[in-house]
């Protein structure tokens, strides 16, 4: 039997930008959302949840998330077992999704089992797209050898080589990339932070090589993400194809130009730098000097380069590189957004469907509007007056995901599959 819910706002922020509605009600059959009634009208029959003290808007989207890296030092990643990091990949997707985001763009690190086992309903966590590992040239960003030759990677089944060098070699590990279930191919096309070998100016992989990857992601109707931090990196990704720049160090004017005429993501993970210096402030000891040495070097360039950005037009998708971050502190990453020259609302579109277009989820979810999945928050607050809000877990009063309830405080009667009871 078909239970139809109606959700009562006080405030519906839909996710397409526009000005909010007042007082509408969003109409859902299961999954799907079946009509957004500005006039307020709730269908005969229908169980209604109360939300009318709330602003109501879409689950949020992290486009770049590691869930099977928690922010621990060198010596205690080295005393993890591989299969205590799958459990706690798990739990982090626990906690991502009760901090509002019900889907994310995993960048490396989480392999196809994890994905699998929230799809069948074993764990609760948002829905997902894997990246499985990322491709690096030898000495780059990916190389995790370190300077007395050890190596801390997990090498296996469902975690392929990925340190390649040539054309053949990188079109290689493309291939056992799609074939460990990536949605996405990753690359790394500059020196990166917290990399022991390299610096973030750096530039990466030749447009010869980035070309072969890309072509392999096309023809498996896959995109391309990009490590992308140094000028040159992050234009030879845009010139040969690639969907999405992350992190976007350096921009200027030629390079956010390109990424303009070719509709390329940005993806700024603000947060990430930040993060690295108060764990390094928190816990002496816990982050490598190296690393906290160029994410100072790196601050000021990062937000100037967002602004030029945000300035020019350029399709911004929000995303944190959460893992350097604990989990479920995601939000943070729109208020540095604000400050970094966004309007709340054009911060919260960023969060829903430019990300879910970036990660091509856009037919699923992103917006709030008839045949979308009924992933939405309530939330009590306006993050149009202080987007901060969102920060706060406990002002979360209702998330749900694919019509399912993950947690509500406004009295919604749930089973144990968090469907409501009519």
């Amino acid at each position: 039997m078909t239970t139809t819910l109606a959700i009562r706002c006080g405030t519906l922020i839909d996710g397409n930008g526009g000005e909010p509605l007042r007082h509408a009600t969003v109409v859902i059959q299961d999954a799907t959302i079946v009509a957004v009634q500005p006039n307020g009208e709730i269908p005969r029959d229908a169980t209604v949840i109360d939300a009318s003290g709330m602003t109501v808007m879409p689950g949020m989207i992290d486009c770049h998330v590691h869930l099977a890296v928690s922010n621990l030092s060198l010596e205690q990643r080295l005393l993890t077992p591989y299969s205590l990091t799958i459990a706690q990949a798990l739990a982090n997707a626990h906690t991502t999704l009760e901090a509002g985001f019900t889907s994310v763009r995993d960048a490396h690190g989480t392999p196809r089992g994890v994905k699998m086992a929230i799809e069948r309903g074993l764990f609760p966590g948002p829905r997902l797209r894997i990246a499985v590992g990322a491709l690096s040239q030898t000495g780059g960003h990916g190389d995790t050898t370190m300077p007395n030759g050890a190596n801390i990677r997990v090498l296996g089944p469902e975690h392929p080589h990925t340190i390649v060098d040539g054309v053949d070699q990188v079109r290689k590990g493309a291939r056992e990339l799609l074939r460990a279930g990536a949605d996405v191919i990753k690359i790394y096309s500059s020196g990166g932070v917290v990399s022991p070998n390299d610096e973030p100016g750096v530039t990466g992989f030749t447009p010869e090589e980035i070309s072969a990857i890309v072509y392999e992601a096309h023809a498996a109707g896959k995109t391309v993400m990009a490590h992308a931090q140094a000028r040159q990196g992050i234009l030879n990704a845009v010139l040969c194809g690639v969907e999405s720049i992350e992190h976007g160090v350096y921009l200027d004017e030629e390079v956010v130009a390109a990424m303009k005429a070719r509709g390329t993501f940005l993806v700024p993970t603000l947060v990430a730098p930040l993060w690295l210096l108060r764990r390094a402030k928190q816990e002496p000891g816990s982050v490598p000097p190296y690393a906290v040495r160029k994410a100072q070097a790196v601050k000021e360039a990062h937000l100037a380069s967002f602004r030029l950005a945000v300035e020019s037009g350029v399709k911004i998708a929000m995303g944190t590189d959460t893992g350097v971050g604990p989990h479920g502190s995601n939000a943070e990453e729109l208020r540095l957004m604000v400050e970094g020259g966004m309007t709340p609302m054009q911060a919260i579109v960023a969060a829903t469907r430019t990300a879910a277009e970036c990660v091509r989820i856009d037919r699923l979810t992103g917006t709030l509007e008839p045949g979308k999945r009924a992933d939405l928050l309530a939330v009590d607050g306006d993050p149009l007056d202080d987007v901060a809000v969102l920060q706060q877990r406990e002002r979360l009063a209702l998330i749900m995901q694919e019509g399912r309830i993950v947690k509500s405080t406004l009295g919604a009667t749930v089973d144990e599959r968090g469907q409501v009871r009519a």
